[in-house]
């Protein structure tokens, strides 16, 4: 199904100040969307229903990219699990409802690829879901991604609500999170790597073992997907994004210490956790729809990393939007 969306059409970006939600945002621009609705945090609390709802009647948006949400890495999920799982689910039944309230034509979900069993056959097919048990280091994110999915169905199924759900692997790009207590993998990379170069330090820990794999997008790549997916799917059942390209951590490491700090060895703390073993999508579906990934993973680390040295005072004191990023 392919629609060409008004490019006055009101379109509301939850979650703008975020990783994928500035992506987004700078997408439909260059796409030529002129009506782009945004609220800030301190304007709109998306976990407060009535907040969201006043929101939605006053601005009926159109269409809705629900990007918003609290991410992070290991570190993060199992140290603030009832965050990472309130949160989550708020934002995610509050917009929603509130898109079906007040007649939003479309609205498109992104959860993540943790939502997929820790032991699910490799590359995974959407069909996986809810086939086994989840990675424990990032269950509590997972189930809440998983309800979201469910909550699309679900309005779908009784409302007749055009909601659908996309899901991404591994996100990096500009305006990530390079807070190493709250970072994902790859820009942990990067500060870690650079924070060694200033300090004219001998090696760089990593943890784990290097061994588990993974798949990462760039987020202008995410966004371009994104777009697509607004003005040509529309199904029930959710839709992985990714490159399906994947590497260990520690090649992936070892393209990162080439591009930011070449003197530096590799040290690998075993007594860290690896998370899940292998983690790559399968992204027939995307590529049968006529989208694939352009950005490759070496040019893209290369862009991100001048970005983090353009904007490195912004990223050493984050602010509250940027820290609630979207994966």
């Amino acid at each position: 199904m392919q629609v060409q969306i008004d490019r006055a059409a009101r379109i509301y970006v939850a979650g703008h100040a975020g990783l994928v939600g500035s992506a987004v945002v700078r997408r439909l621009q260059q796409a030529g969307f002129t009506n782009l609705l945004t609220a800030t945090r301190r304007q709109l609390d998306l976990r407060d229903q009535g907040e969201v709802s006043h929101w939605f009647k006053s601005n009926r948006p159109e269409y809705v990219y629900l990007v918003a949400g609290t991410v992070g890495g290991i570190l993060a999920n199992s140290t603030r699990p009832a965050e990472f799982i309130y949160d989550n689910m708020m934002i995610h039944g509050t917009v929603v409802h509130a898109a079906h309230q007040y007649g939003t034509r479309k609205l498109l979900y992104l959860g993540s690829s943790c939502i997929y069993p820790r032991a699910a056959t490799q590359p995974i097919t959407e069909e996986q879901l809810l086939t086994g048990p989840l990675e424990p280091t990032n269950e509590w994110y997972a189930i809440a991604k998983i309800a979201g999915i469910k909550l699309c169905q679900a309005y779908r199924r009784q409302y007749g609500s055009d909601f659908i759900s996309a899901m991404p692997t591994n996100l990096y790009g500009p305006n990530d999170n390079f807070d190493l207590t709250s970072s994902h993998v790859l820009p942990a990379l990067v500060r870690k790597f650079h924070d060694a170069k200033l300090a004219g330090a001998k090696s760089v820990e990593i943890w784990g073992t290097g061994s588990p794999m993974r798949e990462f997008l760039h987020v202008d790549d995410l966004a371009d997907a994104c777009v697509f997916l607004m003005e040509n799917y529309s199904d029930d059942s959710h839709i992985n994004v990714g490159s399906g390209i994947d590497q260990t951590i520690r090649e992936l490491a070892e393209t990162v210490r080439d591009i930011v700090y070449p003197a530096a060895e590799l040290h690998f703390d075993t007594s860290k956790p690896d998370g899940t073993p292998r983690k790559v999508l399968d992204v027939t579906r995307l590529r049968d729809l006529g989208w694939t990934s352009k950005i490759e993973l070496g040019d893209g680390i290369r862009s991100t990393y001048q970005w983090f040295l353009e904007n490195e005072l912004e990223t050493a004191d984050l602010t509250e939007d940027a820290k609630a990023q979207v994966s």
